[in-house]
């Protein structure tokens, strides 16, 4: 197909204003960053440092928060995962040994219960004082209003927003100061920044494009995976041509730290993603690279000839989505450590290649339409 025939290196990527990458170049091998990245032994042993702070984080116990609290851990933050129990309260990381895991979750601690039980959240946090909260799974303002009351001297709350809250626009990137959509279906973190930005607290809301990484579980990149080990073709929408921009989960985690006690942070908005943009046709080309698959066979539909019904026939937006991190790379230092190669190749490396994967594969809506596409050729 003409889309798929284009040379990975010419067109995978499009840059960012601030790239500093040229083309599919990989500085840095998957391999040393998931060694600079593990958390060794020695660096676990960290003392309590005198600026060392006492951490909620609500959540924690899935993808985004498992990264993020051993960052803490490991820069000697007491660290207290609130979540309802149903799930482990830690896991093993891909490559992580069994004295490293065993090191970290000697640290965590554990604060049991349901976010929406509003009466317990005040007197639970209350008791315990917290300096800082990372609240990574809040959806709605009234969820964060009980947190806000019972803890009325915070030092900071960071917020997990997302960059779906953009009105859709023709003028691309989004920055922060973008129009908003009070419509969208991530309306409710609209609400709780503005909730943050009259309650006098001293806040930070993250907003990140589209994540990826080892333990996703949404499915991004292991759509794209799950098709090439499949030996299967890769439906994309429309022209393929559409731009859209992923940032590694470890590089979130690293935002996510460089904003704690930066007054530069406070009271500020921040998009969060790789500093490259890519097509999906791009996209599904790195997918392959990153895993060691053939090029891949793309074919391009029309999604209004099909009736999908409730089933999702393609993992992203279909529409041109990129936000700028320009302010985030001025104001904090930000600069992705995983460009989108190398941060597909660590994704696979450490997750989809060893057998492992959130959903399991699901080709209907594929049949759809590669059956149509066969009979109309």
């Amino acid at each position: 197909m003409a889309a798929a025939s284009v040379s990975l290196k010419s067109s995978l990527f499009l840059s960012s204003p601030l790239s500093d990458f040229g083309g599919a170049a990989i500085s840095i091998s998957a391999q040393n960053r998931r060694r600079s990245w593990q958390p060794r032994g020695a660096r676990m042993q960290v003392a309590a440092a005198a600026d060392s702070k006492n951490i909620l984080i609500m959540g924690g116990t899935r993808f985004i928060g498992l990264f993020l609290s051993r960052k803490l851990v490991q820069e000697g933050h007491q660290v207290t995962l609130f979540t309802r129990g149903k799930a482990p309260i830690t896991q093993q990381l891909p490559g992580e040994s069994d004295a490293e895991y065993a090191e970290f979750s000697s640290k965590v601690l554990h604060l049991k219960g349901d976010r929406k039980d509003f009466d317990f959240v005040k007197t639970s946090l209350s008791a315990k004082g917290f300096n800082v909260v990372y609240d990574i799974n809040g959806r709605e303002a009234t969820e964060v209003s009980p947190i806000l009351e019972a803890l009325p001297n915070l030092e900071q709350f960071i917020y997990c927003s997302s960059a779906g809250v953009y009105l859709k626009s023709d003028l691309l990137p989004h920055f922060e100061t973008d129009a908003v959509d009070p419509k969208s279906r991530h309306k409710g973190k609209l609400e709780t920044e503005s909730l943050l930005e009259t309650s006098g607290v001293n806040w930070t809301s993250i907003r990140p494009v589209y994540i990826y990484g080892p333990l996703n579980y949404n499915p991004v990149e292991e759509w794209f995976f799950h098709r090439l080990k499949a030996g299967r073709p890769i439906p994309i929408p429309n022209a393929g041509n559409q731009i859209t921009q992923l940032g590694h989960v470890k590089d979130l985690a690293t935002a996510f730290i460089k904003v704690l006690g930066n007054p530069k942070a406070s009271k500020q908005v921040y998009n969060i993603s790789g500093s490259k943009y890519v097509t999906f046709d791009g996209l599904a080309r790195a997918c392959a690279k990153a895993g060691g698959f053939p090029e891949p066979e793309i074919i391009h539909y029309n999604p209004k000839d099909f009736d999908f019904g409730k089933k999702k026939a393609f993992p992203f937006r279909d529409q041109h989505f990129f936000a700028s991190v320009e302010k985030a790379s001025k104001d904090l230092g930000v600069t992705p450590e995983y460009d989108l190669l190398d941060g597909l190749t660590d994704s696979y490396n450490l997750d989809f290649g060893r057998g492992t994967f959130r959903k399991e594969a699901d080709f209907t809506t594929d049949d759809m339409i590669l059956g149509k596409k066969l009979v109309s050729v």
